[in-house]
């Protein structure tokens, strides 16, 4: 018997007829994934061929070998291409089955906005700047002496209990408390010239979080150190400022207080823009609104920096825009802001 009248030839083509024959009848997924397993899997009949080929006489392994391969690649491209027919069939009798309404309109897409409190710093960044200020960043992690004992607040002061500070792990380290450290940081880049910046930044105190206040907020420093400045020249600055955000019409009262890093202190408000001055709920009935502390930056505070208090002066102050921003839209509890409600967020 020739080689090629061997009874395996004779099966193969058997086996690749028979096969071919059985995936016409495969006319969905199910049908095509039956076949692949019958046809094609470990155990089928054209396999079964590959593992039986050390019983076949040496001479004749070749030719077994090679007609095996040929079957194979035949079945697998006719079961490629019974697929695609069946994924085409499904695909034109799903579209004829179902409804495509084209005049339907489509789902309007959300636009992002800025964020309130971002919309306030930009405001309070031109107002700045188009009096002579520029914007100056420092760190969110400072040292306890660039926090604390630079600004004129040595260990054990009791002025440390007006803060609830994050230490971290790294002995000496903290998340500020104030933007007041990159007062320190500043004027030591530009002494001994004069200064005239914004220090904008996210603060961090330990606190209850609460309706009127949070864990983790902004505030802008505001700095100026030069010869010749005065507490006239702070009033008058925080004046035109507060005319430039809040109306050229509004008034404005200092009030005395207490930081340890100037000397004299004050609190600035405003009158109240929701009532103009009669008294409401939003300025608890006493027609002004407090938006910020300011002072002549303290003598040791200047030494520290770098300037020579003998010969320059300057002054400071710090501002909360969450606070603003609750006091311009009647928003009654900070924490709204880093809820992240879209509900809250797109009214602006």
């Amino acid at each position: 018997m020739s080689e090629e009248q061997h009874p395996i030839l004779n099966q193969l083509e058997q086996i690749q007829q028979d096969a071919l024959a059985v995936l016409e009848t495969a006319v969905d997924e199910a049908g095509i994934t039956a076949w692949r397993s019958a046809h094609l899997g470990r155990t089928s009949p054209v396999m079964t061929v590959f593992s039986q080929m050390g019983q076949f006489p040496k001479e004749l392994r070749p030719l077994v070998g090679q007609r095996a391969n040929q079957v194979k690649l035949a079945l697998e491209a006719a079961l490629a291409e019974q697929a695609e027919r069946v994924r085409q069939a499904e695909l034109a009798q799903k579209l004829a089955a179902e409804t495509l309404d084209v005049t339907l309109p489509g789902r309007p897409q959300t636009l992002g906005r800025l964020h309130p409190i971002t919309q306030t710093l930009r405001e309070i960044y031109r107002v700045m700047g188009e009096m002579g200020f520029q914007v100056y960043r420092a760190r969110d992690v400072e040292t306890d002496d660039y926090n604390f004992t630079l600004l004129n607040i040595p260990p054990h002061h009791p002025a440390r209990d007006m803060w609830d500070t994050y230490y971290m792990t790294t002995p000496g380290m903290v998340l500020r408390t104030h933007t007041s450290p990159g007062q320190i940081r500043a004027m030591r880049e530009y002494a001994p010239d004069p200064i005239r910046v914004i220090l904008p930044g996210m603060c961090y105190r330990y606190e209850q979080v609460s309706a009127r206040s949070e864990i983790q907020f902004n505030q802008v420093e505001l700095l100026a150190v030069g010869k010749g400045i005065t507490f006239g020249d702070l009033k008058g600055t925080l004046t035109d400022f507060a005319r430039r955000m809040f109306g050229q019409n509004v008034r404005t009262r200092l009030r005395p207080s207490y930081f340890p890093f100037t000397e004299p202190s004050a609190e600035m408000d405003v009158e109240c823009f929701v009532c103009g001055g009669k008294g409401c709920q939003v300025c608890k009935s006493s027609g002004w609104l407090e938006i910020l502390g300011c002072g002549m930056v303290h003598p040791k505070v200047l030494e520290n920096g770098g300037y020579d208090p003998r010969e320059f002066t300057g002054f400071a102050a710090g501002m909360g825009p969450e606070r603003i921003t609750m006091l311009r839209h009647r928003i009654d509890d900070i924490r709204y802001f880093w809820s992240d409600d879209v509900r809250f967020l797109e009214q602006f």
